[in-house]
């Protein structure tokens, strides 16, 4: 758990779906609606056989509610009062199907830490942090040796940092493993 006593940070769970909901169709993208039809569904889709450009928020949002319900969809909630002020992705990798165009050795080891979604008023009040932590612990306890995540070098502004800071990463015992050529930089902890 977090040090900050009025957050408390929530494995998503199929009782947890409308509180999921009601974050990604309300204060998750107040400041950047261009990706609220996401309901965090990107990364679970193999974008060599999906069109993402051409799938509807309504095919999101059911996608999501379907790999919830039977758990193959994973993360965390943040919440303040009572209300989900953020969200981050953590999945074994084999969970996320766009990685596989990008085939590592120890993939059913990897545990990937995909998206950060801190409502605007709650950003850099430790709530990204606190998320990051917790990510690791679920993914340890599911057996997993290393996190990783791929923030951006180059992100300047908060919607291009939704993979998480790469400061955050690196003031959490993140290595920087690989620089790619897109801007995106690998990093990675051991779970053990």
């Amino acid at each position: 758990m977090t040090k900050d006593s009025s957050l408390t940070i929530r494995r998503l769970a199929p009782e947890l779906k409308d509180d999921f909901l009601r974050y990604f169709e309300g204060a998750a993208f107040a400041d950047n609606p261009k990706w609220k039809s996401c309901y965090c569904q990107f990364l679970y889709v193999d974008h060599a056989i999906v069109n993402w450009s051409a799938r509807t928020a309504e095919e999101n949002r059911s996608a999501a509610c379907d790999r919830i319900a039977c758990k193959r969809m994973q993360g965390l909630l943040a919440y303040r009062d009572g209300q989900v002020v953020g969200w981050c992705n953590a999945a074994p990798r084999v969970l996320l199907d766009s990685f596989a165009d990008e085939p590592i050795p120890d993939a059913e080891q990897v545990g990937q830490i995909t998206c950060f979604v801190v409502a605007r008023e709650h950003r850099r009040t430790g709530v990204a942090r606190a998320l990051l932590e917790e990510a690791c612990a679920l993914l340890r306890d599911q057996g997993l040796l290393v996190a990783e995540a791929n923030p951006s070098r180059e992100a300047v502004s908060d919607a291009e940092q939704h993979f998480g800071p790469l400061s955050l990463y690196l003031s959490a015992g993140f290595s920087i493993v690989k620089e790619q050529a897109d801007g995106l930089v690998v990093v990675r902890r051991p779970l053990i």
